[in-house]
């Protein structure tokens, strides 16, 4: 499979390995709003934001990654555009060995996921979020303080996601030990590690740097939300 697979990330998702999680039409698709606020289209077209504008609710989040900034249509409000980083595992990284015990998630889990998720901000996570599988956490105490799992799985790439720490177990090596029990798991399954990252976090890309991604292109991430118009809202007065 050709990388350009990755120049549209989620809808490639959408209708490959996650295709049972995903809703919508041959040409938009989104995931349940408890699983991931990603949507996507076969290609960014005014066309497309109308039919996805039509298929969600008002004030759902719909999340939205390119390699280019999109010209948002005015029926959208747009929160956020974050710059990132797409990387690609090439299988030259030194991978640590885990000397801490990695715990398989399960349902069970799931609150404290939320909560952990909550407090670090690695990115969008919602109770629905561990269908997409593969999350492992460590405990100290008994209380979940490192984690990451899997996300988008576009063909023969998985992505490694939710890579979080809690910040009273910050320099533990926790985030690299979870990030190559990944990279071996998606390895053994016959597919190649990408990620995404923010752009300015230069920390956490030495480290996934460190472990052997390179940064393939840089991408943006839209986060827009289906309002109501000023009209439609006078229409109901």
């Amino acid at each position: 499979m050709m990388e350009n697979v990755l120049d549209n990330p989620a809808w490639n998702a959408l209708i490959s390995g996650n295709k049972h999680l995903s809703f919508g039409t041959a040409q938009v698709k989104y995931f349940d709003k408890d699983v991931s606020p990603f949507a996507a289209f076969v290609k960014n077209t005014p066309e497309h934001f109308r039919q996805l504008f039509e298929l969600i609710p008002y004030n759902r989040l719909a999340l939205l990654v390119s390699p280019l900034e999109l010209n948002i249509p005015e029926s959208w409000k747009t929160l956020q555009v974050i710059k990132g980083l797409q990387m690609v595992y090439h299988n030259s990284g030194q991978q640590d060995t885990a000397n801490q015990e990695l715990i398989p998630l399960t349902d069970e889990h799931v609150p404290e996921m939320v909560a952990l998720a909550r407090l670090t901000n690695p990115g969008p996570f919602e109770s629905g979020t561990i269908k997409f599988g593969h999350y492992f956490g460590i405990f100290e105490n008994e209380k979940l303080v490192a984690m990451a799992g899997q996300r988008l799985h576009i063909y023969n790439y998985a992505e490694i996601s939710a890579v979080c720490t809690h910040p009273d177990h910050a320099g533990k090596g926790y985030a690299r030990q979870l990030m190559a029990h990944q990279v071996k798991r998606i390895h053994s399954a016959g597919c190649i590690p990408i990620l995404h990252v923010k752009h300015e976090n230069d920390r956490a890309i030495r480290m996934y740097e460190h472990l052997g991604f390179q940064t393939r292109k840089e991408v943006y991430f839209h986060a827009i939300i289906k309002t109501k118009t000023d009209i439609e809202t006078g229409a109901r007065r």
